[in-house]
């Protein structure tokens, strides 16, 4: 132990300092989160203080119980769809093929992008007046009329949170493909070709060699994007307003309704899902190997 101490002194004084001040942060920013949701707000000003009125006024608020299964059923949504597209783009551009450069540079294009300008894109296309509504209605001559009447798509919640997570996986999607790119550049090669001598189809491979030794990536893109996911409030911010998901709901009660300590206990409740998400994902992951090694 000693020895291993000693061999790797310079590495553990490097990061120390690194480690210690995201440790200390941490526990600062968790202590007065935690203080702070258990204060209650009238008008923006501290009333009582120790108290846990604000759980009990959330776990009875049907805000907050649409807002939490909205936010579910976001992260059920978009973090598969994340690893589904990751894979399939790092599938393609880990094959060789002339002009693989160009498209990774496209597939990374997203990621150059910001945010907001992604939103304001989707909102000039999706919102009352915009230019799918008057594709679909047939205002423009080279498209059949689909409908006689315009759809509000930003005002109806099932297409304004599809909106939401089709612009959060496409925002994403590239930082996906990286990390289970990473993951497929690790696998030898001469697995496939002993595979393939022994008559191995392409799903066989796929289902036998690519998976089992992809489970390292694929957890960790399940397990970053689904904290992303849970957080999240860009895309659902702007383009779902009417539709608040935890992280929107965090900002109204903080901003429009002055009120922090029900931000903070969102907040607080939120990492307790993150939590929760987290462990189910690694106890699912772990059993899946499990299955894919045996098999």
């Amino acid at each position: 132990m000693l020895k291993n101490l000693k061999k790797n002194s310079f590495l553990i004084w490097s990061l120390a300092p690194a480690c210690i001040f995201i440790i200390g942060f941490f526990v600062i920013i968790a202590f007065f989160l935690l203080k702070l949701s258990l204060t209650t707000y009238v008008g923006g000003m501290p009333q009582e203080t120790g108290v846990i009125s604000n759980y009990i006024t959330l776990i009875n608020s049907s805000a907050f119980k649409d807002a939490f299964w909205r936010t579910l059923i976001f992260v059920l949504t978009s973090t598969p769809l994340q690893l589904i597209t990751g894979l399939i783009t790092a599938m393609l551009i880990n094959k060789s093929f002339h002009g693989r450069g160009v498209v990774r540079s496209v597939l990374l294009l997203p990621l150059a992008i910001p945010t907001i300008v992604t939103t304001s894109i989707l909102v000039l296309m999706f919102s009352k007046g915009g230019h799918i509504g008057s594709l679909l209605t047939g205002q423009y001559s080279f498209f059949p009329q689909v409908m006689a009447k315009e759809i509000s798509f930003m005002n109806n919640e099932a297409f304004a949170i599809g909106l939401a997570i089709f612009g959060k996986v496409w925002r994403d999607t590239p930082i996906s493909m990286l990390i289970l790119l990473a993951g497929l550049q690790q696998i030898p090669q001469d697995q496939y070709e002993a595979a393939e001598t022994m008559g191995s189809k392409l799903v066989q491979s796929f289902t036998y060699i690519t998976l089992p030794l992809m489970i390292p990536s694929i957890a960790s893109v399940l397990v970053l994007r689904s904290v992303e996911a849970w957080k999240e409030f860009i895309f659902p911010y702007i383009l779902a307003p009417s539709f608040p998901v935890l992280g929107v709901l965090i900002e109204n009660f903080y901003v429009q309704q002055l009120n922090p300590g029900m931000s903070a206990a969102i907040g607080i409740m939120l990492i307790f899902l993150i939590l929760i998400c987290t462990w189910v994902l690694k106890v699912v992951l772990e059993a899946a190997s499990k299955f894919l090694v045996k098999v």
